[in-house]
């Protein structure tokens, strides 16, 4: 029996998705992968993930502006991002990507921040939680989300910390993001933290079209390749893949209230 699995973060409106949806989503159903959570990166992208979500029942939307992109984010965005959740869609069911990064060569910090504090107040605002992407910046992440207090948290995505880094996340309500990292028997950190974490603290991910498993550098990562991830992740914990599966879906159920088919149940 397929495991039923969620990738709660796959941008799903680029190459090599974008026009191929169908068959995109028919192959990651054939692998046990029945629902993705598509954030997106900038305000130019929010009509075509919102587009997306309306036209697949299995596909889901997050609307945010990534700290990639500071350079182009402007006021305007903000405004439009307030104005497209304003709206309430069913569909949409997180804020983000949002997040700060050091790993750039001119981060724009001061700005990524100021950015953040505003998509904050936005998520309390909505009442909705938040994906966030963190490279070089988990400890001031932390400081700025217990100074928030969001009530309804959200989720380091694709988490490559220390454990009390990611511990500290979680005391604070926040979910870990398990993605391809974890493929890599190199990634010793990575794999002993996700097999330490309370299995209610997890969520798992791909990416896709990002952070490329082994085996398959130099492609283009995909959601079906979550079962892959979700494999390798019972390999590193204690509890059957049935109590890993059912706890991935119920802690993604739980964030995001997802509406989960009876097939995934």
């Amino acid at each position: 029996m397929k495991p039923g699995l969620i990738d709660t973060h796959c941008h799903f409106d680029f190459p090599p998705f974008s026009g191929n949806e169908v068959q995109s989503l028919q192959m990651a159903a054939e692998a046990g992968v029945n629902q993705l959570i598509v954030p997106a990166v900038e305000s130019a992208h929010f009509a075509r993930i919102e587009a997306l979500a309306e036209k697949h029942p299995q596909v889901f939307a997050a609307l945010g502006l990534h700290p990639i992109c500071i350079a182009s984010h402007s006021e305007a965005c903000l405004e439009k991002l307030d104005q497209r959740l304003s709206a309430q869609n069913e569909k949409v069911v997180a804020l983000g990507e949002t997040g700060l990064d050091l790993y750039m060569e001119t981060p724009m910090f001061d700005k990524q921040q100021r950015f953040l504090r505003a998509q904050f107040k936005l998520a309390k605002q909505y009442n909705l939680p938040i994906i966030l992407h963190s490279r070089r910046t988990h400890d001031p992440l932390a400081a700025m989300l217990r100074k928030a207090a969001l009530p309804a948290t959200g989720v380091v995505h694709g988490f490559a910390g220390s454990l009390s880094q990611a511990e500290a996340f979680v005391r604070l309500g926040f979910s870990i993001g398990v993605g391809g990292t974890i493929t890599y028997e190199r990634a010793h950190k990575t794999r002993q933290v996700m097999a330490r974490l309370p299995l209610s603290s997890l969520l798992l991910e791909t990416d896709a079209p990002d952070m490329p498993l082994q085996g398959f550098q130099g492609e283009p990562n995909r959601p079906e390749r979550a079962a892959r991830v979700f494999t390798v992740l019972c390999e590193l914990r204690n509890e059957s893949p049935e109590e890993i599966a059912q706890a991935l879906r119920e802690n993604t159920h739980r964030l995001f209230n997802l509406n989960v088919p009876p097939s995934m149940m």
